[in-house]
């Protein structure tokens, strides 16, 4: 018999000292995206499951939570992530001619966790830019998520840059099913070189040798010139190389000491992004901290196919990584029904100043909030002394 208290497996509470550093951070972020011109959107938690799957593929499905509504009989799914969700309030609700800059914060539910130590319950954060087809767009998006992370406390960042059309382009007019690009998809993840070459055996020259190359082009730039090398000379494959390399000048020039790199085989997401996708990694977390880019395919399912990028992080792994920041002191007081004590808590509460009453017979005990000041009753005034 399991004990009342036992939560499911990768699902914990958060406690006061995290939940009041998660709730910081979620004000400063979404702060930061509205001085950006970006509007906040709160989708549901629970939608149609065939809602909250369109379009999305077989991964997201695997971590969907799916059960029966009992008002219509109808398969629901709790969201596993929002992006779709935001898609499709800006396709069907709001449904504006020029450029929508939505964000959203709020927290998601995987059937299956992502990793070893990972919460089933991230608290995801995310901004969208819809209608612009240009990198402007993408800019934009890489520059709120790096000054996002920054204000959280990390440093030592690193932007890692790839793009969806590269594969894309080496395979273009090759003649490949689905369950043959699975197989592909899946070695490129580990870099397999083995089961590629034995994949591609019988691909066109050109399309074999570019595939076989992606696992060696990863570092820095000079990855971008080799690659105009080895690739094949194609148009989409050219406008790719040619967009991250203006995007990496423009980030450099407004985020010093961040390091930029480039990983031509990294193909994550590689049914769902579009164009020029980013990661951004810190010391201290196995995984990328924040995950981005363009798909423009997004909203087609919604009947309103236009441009579309964005980012999303979980605000808990932000918190477990980032520096801690000095906590906020705060001020004791005694209770007490004194006009003028009740008068200058409230005066000091509303300058933005946390004053913590200690309630009758609770003297003694410990305070749950780092008091550096008192309120004291000083020849007839209440007055703010230290202690």
């Amino acid at each position: 018999m399991s004990s009342a208290w036992l939560l499911p497996e990768h699902i914990a509470d958060v406690l006061p000292a995290e939940a009041r550093r998660i709730e910081e951070l979620r004000r400063s972020l979404l702060d930061m995206a509205r001085s950006y011109g970006f509007e906040l959107v709160m989708p549901p938690l629970l939608e149609h499951l065939d809602s909250l799957l369109t379009g999305t593929g077989r991964e997201l499905d695997l971590r969907t939570f799916k059960l029966v509504d009992q008002l219509s009989g109808r398969t629901l799914g709790v969201r596993a992530d929002s992006t779709t969700q935001v898609a499709r309030i800006d396709a069907h609700l709001l449904n504006r001619a020029g450029v929508t800059r939505l964000c959203y914060c709020g927290p998601v539910l995987h059937a299956r966790p992502q990793a070893a130590h990972s919460t089933r319950e991230p608290l995801q954060l995310g901004a969208e830019i819809y209608g612009h087809a240009g990198l402007e767009a993408d800019l934009e998006v890489q520059d709120l998520a790096l000054d996002g992370l920054r204000i959280a406390g990390l440093e030592r960042m690193v932007l890692d840059l790839a793009d969806a059309r590269i594969m894309r382009g080496i395979l273009a007019g090759v003649a490949v099913d689905a369950g043959l690009l699975a197989d592909v998809v899946a070695a490129m993840a580990i870099k397999d070189r083995g089961t590629l070459q034995r994949l591609s055996k019988d691909f066109p020259e050109d399309a074999r040798r570019g595939l076989l190359a992606l696992p060696d082009l990863y570092g820095d730039e000079e990855v971008l010139a080799a690659a105009r090398q080895v690739l094949p000379q194609r148009p989409l494959i050219q406008a790719a190389l040619d967009d991250m390399a203006w995007l990496a000048s423009h980030v450099r020039r407004a985020h010093s000491g961040l390091r930029i790199g480039f990983d031509l085989a990294d193909i994550g997401g590689h049914g769902y992004y579009s164009g020029v996708r980013f990661a951004v990694y810190v010391d201290g977390a196995s995984d990328a901290v924040l995950r981005g880019g363009r798909y423009d395919e997004v909203g087609a399912v919604f009947g309103r196919n236009r441009p579309a990028v964005g980012f999303s992080t979980d605000l808990k792994m932000l918190v477990a990584v980032a520096a801690p920041q000095p906590r906020r002191m705060a001020i004791r007081a005694p209770w007490g029904e004194d006009p003028g004590l009740r008068s200058a808590i409230r005066s000091l509460r509303e300058q933005g100043e946390t004053v913590v009453c200690i309630l009758p017979g609770h003297e003694h005990e410990g305070e749950e909030f780092d008091c550096d000041r008192e309120l004291a009753a000083v020849d007839g005034r209440w007055v703010l002394r230290a202690l």
